[in-house]
């Protein structure tokens, strides 16, 4: 975690030295307040992992002579076949849609997103891909 860490201090570093350049050439308040901000949410993130790296110790992502088989092997089952995700994130985008038009086409969205939601988290009790 430590690579990570330092990757987020020097990210939070080069935004500091950016905000720093453009409010000295530009004297706009609210691009140098914008990158400043993004310096300060980096360097939160750049400490946070860095702390909680010693607590965790040495990863095998960390150690340069680690084997690929020292990683954890398993990341979890993800689905090649699934349409859902597709329906979920139309579902989505007309609850989105709604809430920029019209209250009803949120209803209709909100339908819509319920409905692939629960097709997604069901989709293995049912069809041909159901555990028998």
């Amino acid at each position: 975690m430590k690579t990570e860490g330092f990757l987020f201090a020097g990210i939070s570093a080069f935004y500091a030295l950016v905000a720093t350049a453009y409010w000295v050439i530009t004297k706009e308040i609210v691009g140098s307040t914008a990158l400043a901000l993004t310096g300060v949410l980096a360097f939160l993130v750049g400490f946070y992992v860095l702390y909680t790296s010693r607590r965790v110790g040495t990863r095998p992502e960390d150690d340069p002579n680690a084997n690929v088989e020292d990683a954890e092997p398993d990341y979890g089952f993800f689905s090649p076949h699934s349409w859902w995700p597709l329906a979920v994130g139309f579902g989505t985008f007309v609850t989105v849609l709604g809430l920029v038009f019209a209250v009803w086409i949120v209803f209709l969205g909100v339908g819509l997103l319920m409905a692939a939601i629960i097709g997604f988290v069901f989709e293995y009790y049912h069809g041909a891909f159901a555990d028998v």
